[in-house]
Formats: structure tokens, C-alpha cells, sequence
């Protein structure tokens, strides 16, 4: 069985493309995955059947051998730097309440910085498996 990756896959759209060993595209269409409820993620190793379709080699009986890397995973904070982080946002959190209930927004300033901090521990705890 030929083996390659996944070059992408969108599961909302049921299709993707895989890079076989030779580098020639092959279609992934949803129904060639044995587990459809995984959809495999970028640069995951698969092994696949070939049939000719209507527009050129499609995979078949698709299975994904190795998951890509996360390189979110890699490269978040250790759990100790993640917990001050966590701990300092809620600090801000309390200070950004108590001005709101005192019927006071905070300054633009520091609601744009309490967002981007909000975003960031989201991506950081937001990890996909």
C-alpha cells in the first residue's frame, strides 16, 4: 500500500489532498477514511489505496499511521510559567469587574491588553489532539 501525507484536509468541506511518495497529489474525499471521525491533520503520515477517478488518482481505504507533530504542543509555555500567567489574568480580570461594576468600562488601553491576553492563554490552553 502507497504511503504519504496529508498536504490538507477541511472536514466542514469532506475533502483534501494527500502527497504520495512520489509527490503527485491524490484526492481525499471524506468516505476514504476509515475513522471519519478523526479527519487528519496536516503533514499526518497515511496509508492508502489508489483508484483513477473522474479527475485523477483518488485515496481509498485511507489510514493515518502517524499524527502530524503539534507545533502548538511544542512550543507552549511549561505548566508553571502557564500558572503565574494564569494567576496575573485573573488578578486583571478582578480589577476589569470591579470597575464594571462600579458602571465603568476599562480604557481602551488596557481592554485591548486584558483581550490579547485573554487570546493568548486561549491558544496556549486551546490545543488540538
Amino acid at each position: 500500500m502507497p504511503t504519504g501525507r496529508v498536504r490538507w484536509y477541511d472536514a466542514s468541506k469532506g475533502y483534501g489532498f494527500i502527497a504520495d511518495e512520489s509527490g503527485r497529489d491524490v484526492f481525499l474525499p471524506a468516505a476514504a477514511l476509515a475513522d471519519v471521525a478523526a479527519a487528519p491533520r496536516k503533514g499526518a503520515r497515511v496509508e492508502f489505496s489508489v483508484v483513477d477517478g473522474r479527475r485523477g488518482p483518488q485515496a481509498m481505504d485511507v489510514h493515518v499511521m502517524a499524527a502530524a507533530p503539534s507545533i502548538v504542543r511544542a512550543t507552549r509555555p511549561r505548566p508553571d510559567d502557564m500558572a503565574a500567567i494564569v494567576e496575573d489574568l485573573i488578578k486583571m480580570l478582578d480589577s476589569a469587574g470591579n470597575g464594571l461594576r462600579r458602571h465603568h468600562y476599562p480604557v481602551s488601553s488596557e481592554s485591548r491588553k486584558l483581550a490579547a491576553l485573554l487570546r493568548a492563554v486561549a491558544d496556549d490552553f486551546d490545543v488540538q489532539d
